[in-house]
């Protein structure tokens, strides 16, 4: 059961502002759309990644760490680490297998022919949006699992962009999309509740000696 006296007893540590910018972020986020990420070797690649979700809205951030282990670089991730859920699996089958179990599609990108663009993907079910590695893409695995296939449509002589940016640009969309859908796109009520308590823990110094000093009050 949600404690809401330990919640409004921390929010007193935090000043207004930042209890409404805990607010007004969580009326944006969305769990419609998540973005996995499977062994990007670049650090900074997968760190940019991770602050494109916490810019765009998305509160998930899926990394298969299979091959080149953790590759989040804090200082490029600029702090949204604290405020994105980043969700770690040894293999694709475990990352693929727990989010069919949550209900997503999986949708992989890639630049084949018979991808949908980005521009025409409308993103009706809850939908889990692949990356993979720098030089050889997605893994055989996501591809032949996949529900759909997405690509950003070129008009240059580049066939390809870096990881990071492409991630940014599709993000950016489909959360677009999202949000000035009619779809049930937010966080539960719940969830939004969760993430204060875990933001407002995030934010204090101190926070368990704070707890605790609650708690046996």
């Amino acid at each position: 059961m949600f404690d809401h006296e330990l919640l409004t007893y921390l929010e007193g540590y935090l000043t207004e502002e930042r209890k409404q910018r805990f607010c007004d972020v969580l009326q944006k986020r969305t769990r419609h759309i998540t973005v996995a990420v499977e062994d990007v070797y670049q650090l900074h690649n997968a760190s940019a990644i991770l602050r494109s979700c916490d810019v765009f809205g998305i509160q998930d951030l899926h990394v298969v760490e299979d091959r080149f282990g953790k590759r989040m670089d804090k200082n490029i991730a600029m702090g949204a680490e604290q405020w994105v859920d980043v969700n770690r699996y040894q293999t694709t089958t475990d990352c693929i297998s727990k989010l069919k179990n949550e209900g997503y599609q999986i949708v992989a990108t890639t630049p084949h022919d018979d991808s949908s663009l980005l521009h025409d993907f409308f993103p009706q079910k809850k939908s889990a949006i692949f990356f993979g590695t720098e030089r050889e893409g997605l893994s055989k695995e996501v591809m032949q699992r996949a529900d759909g296939f997405l690509k950003i449509p070129m008009v240059g002589f580049s066939e390809s962009l870096n990881v990071s940016v492409s991630a940014a640009i599709i993000i950016q969309e489909l959360a677009q999309k999202v949000r000035s859908s009619n779809l049930d796109w937010q966080l539960t009520p719940m969830e939004v509740l969760d993430k204060r308590l875990d933001w407002t823990k995030k934010s204090i110094k101190d926070v368990e000696g704070i707890i605790k000093r609650y708690r046996n009050t």
